[in-house]
């Protein structure tokens, strides 16, 4: 009888959305069909609908409409441009120089922005072209692309890692946005490294060397693009203000930047609010559903039983971390980021603190490895989004995308087993 509700659940959602029903109330409906194997109609509605509203109710979710908001500020206001500019003038002459530039403006643009959609949007639109003009295939473009503009959800400042944060039951957002720096920046180096080899094999244009005279140029002109992140990171962790005051400031400073650059007008202005609005209603709609399944989830005991199932299967740290990590991968595919990670942290946060793993270490564990998922079909939006803007097929996108991901799965080895790489800069600043 206990493992009827967890039946219930399991496949009532995959049959939800195997029928194509939108992730969100895939989410709600099976939980409420969970909650009618063991109480009553009238108090099921009421309790789903409720945990849906209170999960809302956080200071801390305030952060996400204002990081959406400063992000498609930025996305208009002319700051990928620059981005690219200065990227080209620092690697532009290597093997893969333009492959290079777009994992590097991508890591840029998404730590800014904390937003993979506007990076690979913005990076497909602006350097897609200029690389198939060189010479590159376009769907090694759109692969390199779409790998790189996940980078910007680990380093941060990030929506999916304060989303993580009221997961876990308030892990600290200063010491997860410090951990995402060296994981985020390590990626984009695997990135780059498998662009370059890739680029040499297949023989692609190299670009002239830019002088020192150019590098300051354009590294001038990025500047008050770059300082931003000073302001944002630097104002949480010295403690001057939190991730949610410091979200708000974000958007002031890109709308003052963007009307600076003229790029951003008074005229243009409604179409970034009605956008902001639409994609934070599509997030909030999703954490509220999620938030329901994970009150569900806890009711029934379902986490306590995975956990015990999975401590059941070894007590090797090595192989536990393994077997979650495949399972994530698994999970990434099917599932969109931010469901995703309202619902398993509870379920596997308890069995990674009982192996003595650092919750933070845990959460950019979690991020990157769903952010491979935003690169897989069915649900992989990122995916999407590069294809689209390129104007051609997930098929013919896959075989270049085969070493990308080797490069991301990678670096996720990495983070897993080598601790310091993610707690080293949290510790350096007392988190």
């Amino acid at each position: 009888m206990e493992y009827i509700p967890v039946l219930v659940l399991v496949i009532s959602f995959i049959c939800l959305l195997a029928i194509g029903t939108p992730v969100a109330w895939s989410i709600t409906i099976s939980s409420l069909l969970t909650m009618l194997v063991t109480i009553p109609a009238m108090p099921a509605f009421t309790t789903v609908s409720q945990r849906m509203a209170t999960g809302l109710d956080s200071f801390a979710l305030l952060a996400i409409p204002f990081f959406v908001l400063s992000g498609e500020l930025m996305n208009k206001g002319g700051i990928a441009h620059r981005l690219i500019a200065f990227a080209k003038t620092l690697v532009g002459s290597f093997p893969g120089g333009l492959a290079l530039i777009n994992v590097i403006a991508a890591m840029l643009m998404g730590a800014i922005a904390g937003s993979a959609m506007a990076s690979a949007s913005a990076m497909g639109s602006i350097l897609g072209p200029e690389m198939e003009k060189e010479g590159y295939s376009k769907e090694f473009g759109v692969a390199v692309n779409i790998t790189s503009a996940t980078t910007g959800l680990i380093i941060p400042p990030s929506n999916v890692l304060i989303v993580y944060s009221l997961a876990s039951g308030g892990v600290s957002i200063a010491a997860l946005f410090l951990a995402g720096y060296i994981p985020g920046i390590l990626t984009g180096l695997f990135l780059m490294i498998v662009a370059a080899i890739w680029a040499k094999k297949k023989k692609y244009n190299v670009g002239k060397r830019s002088t020192l005279k150019q590098v300051f140029s354009t590294f001038i002109d990025a500047v008050p693009s770059l300082l931003l992140l000073v302001i944002v990171i630097g104002g949480i962790v010295i403690g001057i203000f939190t991730a949610t005051e410091a979200s708000a400031i974000a958007v002031l400073y890109t709308l003052i930047l963007g009307f600076i650059y003229r790029e951003i007008s008074f005229k243009n202005l409604p179409e970034v609010l009605l956008n902001s609005a639409s994609t934070t209603a599509i997030v909030m709609l999703l954490i509220g559903a999620s938030m329901s399944m994970s009150w569900v989830m806890s009711y029934e005991n379902i986490p306590q039983n995975i956990s015990s199932l999975l401590l059941g299967l070894s007590d090797n740290p090595i192989v536990i971390l393994l077997i979650i990590n495949l399972l994530l991968l698994f999970v990434g595919i099917f599932m969109d980021m931010t469901p995703a990670v309202l619902i398993f942290t509870p379920i596997f946060l308890p069995v990674v603190t009982k192996l003595g793993m650092d919750p933070v270490q845990f959460g950019i564990i979690m991020v990157l490895n769903l952010c491979i998922g935003l690169c897989t079909p069915p649900v992989g939006s990122v995916l999407f989004v590069g294809v689209g803007v390129a104007k051609t097929s997930i098929q013919k996108v896959i075989k270049p995308l085969i070493p990308l991901f080797l490069a991301m799965i990678f670096a996720l080895f990495l983070v897993t087993y080598f601790p310091q790489l993610t707690l080293w800069l949290p510790s350096l600043f007392g988190f």
